[in-house]
């Protein structure tokens, strides 16, 4: 089964809807959930939005502090093998609260996002410096 070339892998997770963020725990537990994201140059946006939460101090913010080395993939399934394929990218995160350097990435996720259009995250936003893309398809 062929790998995805870079560019490839980049066009399909930057079009992908929804991906997960993989973080780990200080105590080593891998920690995955869903997340709305945009992808620009070499990075992934995400932001703490409006959807109830217990606090604004997420798990995934507190795991990014104490490590910050994540994942996010993307992938599709279908019951047709043929059309499935995966991307991950292996990166490095950290979190932005500055309101200037929020303005951009928020911009990007509104474009993507008409829920953001309405109501803009208020953060924070995390970043994820992609290091590694990787992907696979059934069919090239």
């Amino acid at each position: 089964m062929p790998s995805l070339s870079h560019e490839g892998a980049r066009a399909r997770l930057a079009a992908a809807p929804v991906a997960r963020l993989a973080t780990v725990a200080p105590d080593g537990r891998p920690h995955l959930v869903p997340i709305t994201f945009a992808l620009a140059r070499g990075s992934v946006f995400t932001a703490v939005d409006h959807k109830p939460k217990a606090s604004r101090d997420l798990r995934r913010l507190a795991n990014l502090r104490a490590n910050p080395r994540a994942a996010v993939l993307a992938d599709h399934y279908d019951d047709d093998w043929d059309r499935l394929w995966w991307v991950r990218a292996d990166c490095r995160a950290h979190a932005i609260t500055d309101p200037s350097a929020m303005a951009a990435p928020l911009d990007l996720l509104a474009a993507r996002y008409p829920r953001y259009r309405d109501q803009r995250p208020d953060g924070p936003l995390i970043e994820l410096v992609i290091d590694r893309l990787s992907g696979w398809t059934a069919q090239p």
